[in-house]
Protein backbone atom coordinates (compact mmCIF):
# COMPACT_ATOMS: atom_id res chain seq x y z
CA UNK A 1 0.00 0.00 0.00
CA UNK A 2 1.25 3.33 -1.03
CA UNK A 3 2.18 5.88 1.23
CA UNK A 4 1.95 9.74 1.11
CA UNK A 5 5.00 11.80 1.87
CA UNK A 6 4.38 15.24 3.54
CA UNK A 7 6.39 16.36 0.59
CA UNK A 8 3.19 14.43 -2.20
CA UNK A 9 0.78 16.00 0.23
CA UNK A 10 1.82 19.35 0.25
CA UNK A 11 2.47 18.94 -3.40
CA UNK A 12 -1.33 18.04 -3.86
CA UNK A 13 -2.52 20.87 -1.93
CA UNK A 14 -0.91 22.87 -4.39
CA UNK A 15 -2.47 21.75 -7.42
CA UNK A 16 -5.98 21.64 -5.90
CA UNK A 17 -5.70 25.05 -4.43
CA UNK A 18 -4.01 27.16 -6.96
CA UNK A 19 -1.52 27.72 -4.44
CA UNK A 20 2.25 27.28 -5.47
CA UNK A 21 4.67 24.92 -3.69
CA UNK A 22 6.06 27.09 -1.08
CA UNK A 23 2.43 28.97 -0.11
CA UNK A 24 0.97 25.13 -0.07
CA UNK A 25 3.65 24.14 2.58
CA UNK A 26 3.55 27.47 4.72
CA UNK A 27 -0.53 26.21 4.81
CA UNK A 28 0.26 22.86 5.82
CA UNK A 29 2.81 23.45 8.11
CA UNK A 30 0.08 26.11 9.71
CA UNK A 31 -2.37 23.41 9.58
CA UNK A 32 -0.23 20.92 11.52
CA UNK A 33 0.83 23.49 14.23
CA UNK A 34 -2.55 24.56 14.65
CA UNK A 35 -3.78 20.73 15.37
CA UNK A 36 -1.23 20.24 17.77
CA UNK A 37 -1.49 23.49 19.47
CA UNK A 38 -5.05 23.16 20.14
CA UNK A 39 -4.59 19.44 20.92
CA UNK A 40 -1.81 20.07 23.13
CA UNK A 41 -4.11 22.72 25.49
CA UNK A 42 -6.71 19.80 25.66
CA UNK A 43 -8.90 21.44 22.90
CA UNK A 44 -10.86 19.27 20.19
CA UNK A 45 -11.33 20.27 16.63
CA UNK A 46 -14.35 19.41 14.33
CA UNK A 47 -14.74 18.97 10.46
CA UNK A 48 -18.24 18.38 10.19
CA UNK A 49 -18.23 15.64 7.52
CA UNK A 50 -14.45 14.95 7.60
CA UNK A 51 -13.74 14.09 11.26
CA UNK A 52 -12.57 15.03 15.01
CA UNK A 53 -9.36 15.54 15.84
CA UNK A 54 -9.08 15.20 20.23
CA UNK A 55 -7.67 13.95 22.99
CA UNK A 56 -8.10 10.80 24.71
CA UNK A 57 -6.48 9.43 28.30
CA UNK A 58 -5.09 6.46 28.58
CA UNK A 59 -4.96 4.68 31.90
CA UNK A 60 -1.98 3.38 33.42
CA UNK A 61 -1.62 -0.83 32.83
CA UNK A 62 0.67 -3.69 32.81
CA UNK A 63 2.27 -5.05 29.86
CA UNK A 64 4.54 -7.94 29.06
CA UNK A 65 7.83 -7.18 27.15
CA UNK A 66 7.79 -9.99 24.57
CA UNK A 67 11.50 -10.92 23.90
CA UNK A 68 11.86 -11.36 28.23
CA UNK A 69 8.01 -12.45 29.30
CA UNK A 70 9.28 -9.54 32.12
CA UNK A 71 6.13 -7.28 33.31
CA UNK A 72 6.39 -3.67 32.37
CA UNK A 73 4.59 -0.55 34.18
CA UNK A 74 2.92 1.75 31.56
CA UNK A 75 2.69 4.90 32.45
CA UNK A 76 -1.26 6.79 32.21
CA UNK A 77 -0.56 9.37 28.64
CA UNK A 78 -2.87 11.68 27.09
CA UNK A 79 -2.97 10.79 23.13
CA UNK A 80 -3.97 12.18 20.26
CA UNK A 81 -6.97 10.75 18.72
CA UNK A 82 -8.86 11.20 15.46
CA UNK A 83 -12.61 10.08 14.52
CA UNK A 84 -13.67 9.76 11.03
CA UNK A 85 -16.77 11.56 10.06
CA UNK A 86 -19.60 10.29 7.76
CA UNK A 87 -18.74 11.84 4.79
CA UNK A 88 -14.81 10.73 4.99
CA UNK A 89 -15.95 7.55 5.86
CA UNK A 90 -18.58 7.31 2.84
CA UNK A 91 -15.81 8.61 0.58
CA UNK A 92 -13.29 5.73 1.54
CA UNK A 93 -15.31 2.83 0.98
CA UNK A 94 -16.85 4.00 -2.25
CA UNK A 95 -13.46 4.92 -3.27
CA UNK A 96 -14.91 8.30 -4.37
CA UNK A 97 -13.74 12.03 -3.83
CA UNK A 98 -15.68 13.58 -0.90
CA UNK A 99 -16.98 16.13 -3.30
CA UNK A 100 -19.96 18.53 -2.55
CA UNK A 101 -19.47 20.90 0.46
CA UNK A 102 -15.66 19.92 1.83
CA UNK A 103 -14.09 21.73 -0.86
CA UNK A 104 -13.60 18.69 -3.66
CA UNK A 105 -11.76 15.77 -4.00
CA UNK A 106 -10.31 15.41 -0.76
Amino acid sequence: MPNVSKQDFIDRVASKSDLNKREASKAVDAFIETVTESLRRGDSITFTGFGKFSTSDRAARTGVNPRTGEKVDIAAARVPKFSAGSALKQAVKSGGGMGGGMGGGY
